[in-house]
């Protein structure tokens, strides 16, 4: 993903979840086609029917939505599976299990020098394996919902704290362009 593709999904994240009760990728659709920026992703050499990069712009748009435990939702709050569970639902369609050990478990481990948008990121922040997951953006970045009293935001994987606590990559079947459509996961 390049800078620019990355600075197209921040200016369209940081519009869309502005009108609150209406879903988010009929806003985010309009104001795509609103702003020329279908056009400009395709110029770019991305089409929306690929489904990573339509997965982390649609995970865009719901940055500023408050970490709830057991949220599953932008209206009551996401915690971290539950967002990472509501975007596979919403974008591709790919009903992933609840829980971020869970979720671990049911996907392919990847070598993170082979991370690509859309794929899952693990840490260890409950002094277990795989007890906290996000959706990797590009460009050493995430996006989570992290911690009570916080938002979904996008974080960079090399700071020290998420460095240090770094469990794995994962990818999960079926999410680019040309895959299969996955089924639900366990």
């Amino acid at each position: 993903m390049t800078k620019w593709l990355f600075s197209i999904a921040f200016a369209v994240a940081a519009n869309v979840h502005a009108m609150p009760g209406a879903p988010a990728e009929d806003e985010m659709g309009r104001f795509m086609n609103d702003h020329g920026l279908l056009t400009r992703l395709e110029q770019a050499g991305v089409t929306m029917t690929d489904r990573a990069s339509a997965l982390v712009i649609t995970a865009m748009g719901f940055l500023g939505v408050p970490y709830k435990r057991g949220g599953n939702t932008a209206e009551t709050g996401f915690d971290c599976s539950g967002f990472v569970r509501a975007m596979y639902e919403k974008t591709i369609g790919l009903i992933l299990p609840r829980r971020a050990n869970d979720q671990a478990a049911a996907t392919e481990a990847i070598d993170k020098k082979d991370l690509r948008p859309g794929d899952l990121v693990f840490f260890n922040t409950m002094k277990r394996a795989f007890s906290h997951v996000g959706i990797y953006v590009g460009e050493g970045k995430f996006i989570h919902s992290p911690k009570p009293g916080a938002q979904v935001r996008v974080e960079e994987m090399g700071q020290s704290y998420w460095q240090r606590r770094f469990d794995g990559a994962r990818r999960v079947p079926g999410q680019t362009a040309g895959d299969a459509q996955a089924p639900r996961l366990p």
